[in-house]
């Protein structure tokens, strides 16, 4: 009983991943240099975070969201680093997975490459759907009407049909004031889709076409190799920037200082309402790891280009929060085009900039689908490579030296969702999985022995053995001064179950503490493992019981197939 458990963590030997040439034999082509990976990183970050998803938080926040992007920011630093010292030591492909695999054993590989899977395809299925409103918007700009049926998916076409029923038999309204009430655009848009779409056989056909178009053009491009993809990638990064510093600077004119006044109205609970969708836009930076084996100095690039993205995408979202906080009040960001509401006729009033902002969305959404399909088919090849899953999953192109078989599986597994279903409200679940590959990055960190190549990246080792107490400590004292109102209504009874996982980070928080104090742990590492855990307790407990089942299915499908093909368990059986 217990040689099985511990088989459950076994661990990859580190000496072997640590070698550059472990699987050149199987043929990625080496061609991403640091200039190359920030290229990626950045493609990876400034997406609908900077677009629509800043409006959001700001609005709840006030101009006080700059500090949740630096606390986000400075989270993902401590990952960052610890992932730099991983990348710098095993320049293999798998990201987080294979960090994992080799400090804390099969089991929780596997739990993170399952994660990573649902990461990136529920990611990126959001970001095509994004992609088409953004898209279909565009055409509406110059007077192309694309057809709504084809823009929008069936069930929220469905619902649409269904409210506007509801509301014309029971509500005692017309199709008339329907139209004319603003606060019905969007709901009215849904229903004419729903009856202008055609029907075969009393089925309607309502589709999401620009979605499926744009995953299968990127994934397209992903297959036919990642010399093609750097590039396209390097060329969309510079219009995007541009298109973002453009913005910064003509908003700069408008800035009316007392929007700043108050800084932050709704205090830090307003400041954390917005923690979900500004972290959302900072989860792309781990998938450069994944280009580990196509880079031609892993061990030196892949820790400069994490780090370079993540400094100057922070700035960036940062001078894009104050300027658009100081051109309007806080209360009017609500919107989904942020950047188009304050240079548009109720603020700025500079039309032209519009047609600009909207190519700068449409590329930032196609660069984030870009990286993001570069990366789930790394990690599916990773976990084929292991036995983990089927063989197909690690095949190689020989022409185009690239994941063949995982490529395409995952063009399908973004494209068809993205057809049909409405994931958008899913995201959540997306961020609470990359928080967990994060968590346990860092706690892998801990895990390894010390670097003795002064070569290779490591993350600077700081005696945490009285810092992590006293930070914590800090931290307990300051929130009961400044939001002495959330530490009384955690101890309500009423709402509990919503209280649970911040319990648990608690218990988690006292433990890191007590063992930090008694092994001397790196400071780093578990700051970085704190402060992850913490921003998944903001992400409520419907997401935590989703992130559950997530878990659960992962679990049938490593004991049904992967612990019964895994590579080391063959290894083992055969030494016995």
């Amino acid at each position: 009983m217990g040689e099985a458990f511990s088989s459950l963590f076994r661990k990859k030997p580190l000496h072997l991943l640590e070698r550059d040439d472990a699987h050149n034999g199987e043929g990625l082509k080496r061609e991403l240099s640091v200039i190359d990976l920030t290229a990626l990183g950045i493609a990876a970050i400034i997406g609908a975070g900077i677009f629509s998803t800043i409006g959001n938080a700001s609005f709840y926040g006030g101009p006080a969201v700059v500090f949740l992007f630096i606390f986000t920011a400075i989270a993902c630093g401590f990952c960052v680093l610890c992932y730099a010292e991983f990348a710098s030591r095993i320049p293999q492909a798998g990201s987080a997975y294979t960090y994992t695999y080799a400090t804390l054993g099969e089991l929780l590989a596997w739990i993170i490459g399952w994660n990573l899977i649902m990461e990136y395809a529920i990611g990126n299925i959001a970001v095509a759907i994004s992609w088409s409103d953004y898209f279909t918007g565009f055409l509406s700009g110059y007077g192309i009407t694309w057809p709504s049926y084809l823009g929008m998916d069936y069930l929220t076409a469905s619902r649409a049909a269904s409210k506007v029923q509801d509301l014309l038999t029971t509500g005692g309204a017309t199709l008339a004031s329907l139209a004319a009430n603003s606060e019905y655009n969007s709901l009215m848009n849904s229903y004419n889709a729903w009856m202008s779409a055609p029907s075969i056989g009393g089925l309607r056909i309502i589709c999401d076409l620009p979605a499926l178009i744009i995953t299968f053009l990127v994934t397209a491009l992903v297959y036919i190799g990642i010399k093609e993809s750097k590039r396209f990638s390097n060329t969309m990064v510079l219009i995007k920037i541009g298109i973002v510093i453009m913005v910064i600077l003509l908003g700069v004119f408008y800035v009316q200082p007392e929007n700043w006044s108050p800084f932050a109205p709704n205090g830090l609970n307003g400041v954390w309402k917005g923690v979900s969708g500004v972290f959302f836009a900072y989860i792309g930076f781990d998938s450069i790891s994944t280009t580990a084996e196509e880079c031609k100095n892993p061990r030196r690039d892949l820790p400069r280009g994490m780090i370079a993205s993540l400094l100057i995408c922070t700035v960036l979202y940062i001078l894009v929060a104050l300027v658009l906080t100081g051109m309007t009040s806080y209360k009017n960001l609500q919107v989904g085009d942020p950047l188009l509401y304050v240079f548009g006729p109720e603020v700025a009033n500079l039309p032209w900039i519009a047609g600009i902002i909207a190519v700068g969305a449409i590329v930032a959404m196609t660069t984030v689908l870009l990286v993001f399909q570069i990366g789930q088919p790394r990690i599916w090849m990773a976990m084929g490579r292991d036995g983990l899953l089927p063989p197909i999953f690690a095949k190689i192109s020989p022409r185009f030296k690239t994941p063949s078989f995982s490529t395409i599986l995952t063009g399908i597994v973004v494209a068809v969702p993205s057809l049909f279903m409405n994931l958008t409200e899913v995201t959540d679940l997306t961020s609470i999985g990359t928080l967990f590959a994060f968590v346990l990055v860092c706690a892998g960190v801990l895990f390894l022995p010390p670097q003795k190549d002064k070569s290779k990246f490591s993350v600077p080792y700081i005696n945490g053995k009285y810092l992590v107490p006293l930070i914590l400590l800090t931290i307990a004292i300051l929130s009961f001064i400044y939001n002495r109102e959330g530490v009384e209504n955690f101890f309500v009874l009423e709402g509990f179950s919503h209280k649970i996982p911040y319990l648990a980070f608690n218990l988690l928080a006292m433990i890191m503490a007590i063992l930090s104090f008694r092994k001397n742990l790196s400071l780093i590492p578990v700051l970085g493992l704190l402060s992850c855990s913490y921003l998944m307790t903001e992400l409520g407990i419907v997401n935590w019981i989703r992130f559950g089942i997530w878990i659960i299915v992962g679990f049938i499908i490593y004991f049904a197939y992967g612990r019964k093909h895994s590579k080391l368990a063959s290894t083992s059986a055969s030494n016995h």
